[in-house]
């Protein structure tokens, strides 16, 4: 168990054996030796490698319960195998954590509701045009209306979907991925990406959720999620309320206003206004051509759509912690952090004080 945890926390820092071995004060051998389970570190080189790992003691010798499964990245072609091993690993450690916490709950209680897709969703979906269908159907299903979304991630955590952000820098190589832990999905977002790239990634997968298996052949299932996305985030709707029903010019101010209203990308609300038959083939293709030039395809001028935070996990920690699920030891290792560090956190910081 030790030495397979000790390669994953290795790889997903992105370290090699010698170079791990050299913030230790360890040969490359020396680490080898205790991945292949030949030998077992002391305690004070045990210490060593959770801090150069950035993990507690108790990680090394946390029973694995998580599978993974139908994993795909949202990635570029380019992306080094290295970095999707680091990314891999940060999100296995942290959905370990999940199911951990989440096992540690009496059985009589769910903190998270079971995913399960609206009833009543075409079984074949023939077209793009059906695809935005499908996309304000589930929008009225979940009752969130037509208008904007203002959290993406609260409404996925709130129907059954596991978000996981990952800080592993990747130079915007990956956006996110999507997975399973048996029949809860699971959505990952960069937390190096922009805001409105997040959002554009939740709608993404939750478009692959909705649309696999039901697209009639022919039809592109990462075209058909990108249209779902668009939709999902900026309904027909609304793109005919602000935007009118044709346009011959469009003002870069009326896309940035919108970008921060609906929370998706201005070059995506070029495209949601060319879906939607408000701009012709000509104008949208002089924004794109534009944007490229400018170097906006990678960021967007004016102030970038802020990102989306996800306190489920801790907001579950704590709850169980006060119900006496768990005690401080447990709550402390789930959270990654010391016990005095915990103490601080638990108390806002107002470590004199008390709460009786």
């Amino acid at each position: 168990m030790f030495g397979e945890r000790l390669r994953r926390a290795r790889t997903a820092t992105g370290l090699s054996m010698s170079k791990l071995g050299a913030l230790v004060g360890l040969s490359a051998n020396a680490i080898k030796k205790y991945e292949h389970g030949e030998n077992m570190p002391g305690s004070d080189n045990l210490l060593k490698l959770s801090k150069a790992l950035g993990v507690r003691v108790e990680y090394f010798f946390r029973e694995s319960k998580v599978q993974l499964e139908q994993i795909e990245f949202r990635k570029r072609a380019s992306t080094p195998k290295k970095l999707l091993a680091m990314v891999h690993g940060d999100v296995t450690e942290q959905a370990e954590r999940w199911v951990e916490l989440l096992d540690l709950y009496p059985d009589s209680i769910k903190p998270i509701p079971e995913f399960a897709l609206p009833v009543g969703l075409p079984e074949v979906i023939s077209s793009l045009t059906e695809v935005e269908e499908v996309a304000e159907f589930v929008r009225l299903k979940w009752e969130l209306g037509l208008n904007p979304i203002s959290e993406m991630i609260d409404t996925l955590e709130s129907k059954g979907v596991l978000i996981i952000r990952t800080a592993v820098e990747s130079g915007h190589k990956v956006d996110g991925l999507a997975g399973s832990i048996g029949k809860t999905p699971v959505v990952v977002v960069s937390t190096h990406s922009s805001g409105d790239r997040q959002r554009f990634t939740l709608a993404h997968e939750l478009g692959h959720l909705v649309l696999h298996g039901r697209l009639a052949e022919g039809l592109d299932e990462e075209k058909a999620c990108n249209r779902f996305a668009g939709a999902f985030l900026l309904p027909k709707s609304g793109v005919l309320q602000h935007l009118g029903t044709f346009r011959r010019h469009l003002e870069l101010q009326e896309l940035y206003l919108l970008k921060h209203e609906f929370g998706l990308s201005m070059l995506g609300v070029v495209m949601r206004a060319h879906q939607c038959a408000v701009i012709g083939n000509d104008l949208h293709k002089r924004w794109c051509v534009d944007f490229s030039k400018k170097g906006y395809k990678k960021s967007e001028p004016g102030e970038p759509y802020p990102q989306e935070e996800t306190i489920l996990f801790k907001q579950l920690i704590y709850r169980a912690l006060g119900e006496g699920y768990i005690g401080e030891s447990k709550a402390a290792e789930l959270l990654s952090l010391s016990l005095s560090s915990l103490y601080k956190e638990r108390m806002l910081g107002a470590m004199g004080e008390s709460t009786d």
